[in-house]
């Protein structure tokens, strides 16, 4: 098998739920980021670690317990078959859904960071020139944080390219709907086709090289900037 005659068409499933994941966890954990790192309330250490538990929780462990929540029997399942009549499990919808919640803390803990990080006399200066808590985020905070969001989407998308367990657990391995990139080299390992394996993780292998190789190079410009 040869490049030509290679089918990308699970790159390009791959890619399609990277985008889409990544899209929903910036709008979604923007303000979770937010709360975690600029306000106090009551169980916020809980919600923060129930946040990273997806880092430390065998990807396994997760797969099982949204696997039960979304499928058809579940109340979750059987509410959007019977509503909008859309099944959540081996679907895309459903692995958008798996993605987000094993991906989320990838994308709320740079953000957070990046909140934190932020000097303090540039809020103290915006509220001082009477611009509101709002203003101030959008106007000021952001565009002094943009290495940190841009990081973060970048892991977030290369972490979703390349999941496997949950995509496998919750998707499974239709081809042309949930077959991704990682499954369609498990594929071919399983068939014993590992010319066609070999092309895929070396696809694989040069998007992670590429993705580490622009966070260094953000977090290197980043560090320009504070000492100047």
């Amino acid at each position: 098998m040869d490049w030509q005659s290679l089918d990308l068409a699970p790159f390009v499933l791959s890619v399609k739920l990277s985008l889409v994941t990544t899209v929903i966890l910036l709008l979604v954990s923007f303000p979770l980021a937010y709360a975690l790192a600029r306000t106090q309330f009551r169980f916020k250490m809980a919600v923060d670690s129930l946040v990273t538990m997806p880092l430390v929780l065998p990807p396994s462990v997760l797969g099982f317990y949204i696997l039960i929540a979304l499928a058809p029997s579940s109340p979750i399942g059987s509410f959007f078959l019977s509503v909008f009549d859309i099944r959540l499990v081996f679907s895309f919808t459903g692995m958008v859904i798996a993605s987000c919640l094993f991906s989320l803390p990838l994308m709320v803990q740079p953000l957070k960071n990046g909140l934190e990080s932020t000097n303090r006399s540039i809020w103290e200066a915006a509220y001082t020139l009477g611009k509101s808590e709002i203003e101030t985020l959008f106007r000021v905070v952001i565009p002094n944080m943009k290495s940190s969001i841009i990081g973060a989407c970048i892991i977030t998308f290369a972490h979703t390219m390349g999941e496997f367990g949950i995509i496998l657990m919750i998707g499974g391995n239709i081809p042309g709907e949930t077959r991704v990139a990682s499954v369609a080299i498990y594929d071919k390992v399983e068939q014993l086709d590992f010319m066609s394996a070999h092309m895929y993780s070396l696809i694989l292998v040069a998007l992670s090289f590429g993705v580490l190789f622009t966070v260094n190079v953000l977090n290197r410009k980043r560090n320009v900037y504070q000492v100047l």
